[in-house]
């Protein structure tokens, strides 16, 4: 028995499809969802999102959102994710790069506003740049356990 899950982004969808199970960055900790979960809605922390059919496991950021649970679907509306493959390593390391000499300057006393952000750009490029490292190459397969031999 699997469970449906979607992902939706503010401007797309990222993934639907079946699990059987869903890892997520709930805001009280890292969850598993189950098939036949006890309905629950909750917020999402900026973390991964593990996606695990079989010996296959999908990989995707999320900057937080929130997450439905029904018994036969979860669905995800998160304020930004991806595939951990769609990450542009380049890309958020010049981000990074960015972020983090604009809060060498310090906090500007007139827009406090646009230092938070900067901050936030800088954890989600960490999150990026570290969910790449680890988890990019395509579509994981997971250890397979192994089989005793016959002797």
């Amino acid at each position: 028995m699997t469970i449906r899950c979607e992902i939706a982004s503010q401007d797309r969808l990222v993934f639907e499809g079946d699990a059987d199970i869903v890892v997520l960055p709930g805001a009280e900790g890292e969850m598993g969802i189950l098939p036949n979960h006890a309905p629950l809605l909750t917020t999402l922390n900026m973390g991964v999102i593990k996606i695990r059919l079989g010996l296959e496991e999908e990989i995707f950021t999320v900057t937080g959102g929130l997450a439905e649970i029904q018994p036969t679907i979860i669905t995800i509306l998160a304020d930004a994710a991806e595939h951990v493959d769609e990450i542009d390593i380049a890309r958020a390391e010049a981000a990074r790069e960015r972020a983090q000499e604009l809060l060498k300057e310090g906090p500007p006393p007139e827009d406090l506003d646009r230092y938070l952000a900067i901050e936030a750009a800088l954890r989600r490029s960490n999150l990026r740049l570290e969910a790449a490292r680890r988890f990019k190459s395509g579509r994981s397969r997971l250890p397979q356990q192994e089989e005793p031999r016959g002797e």
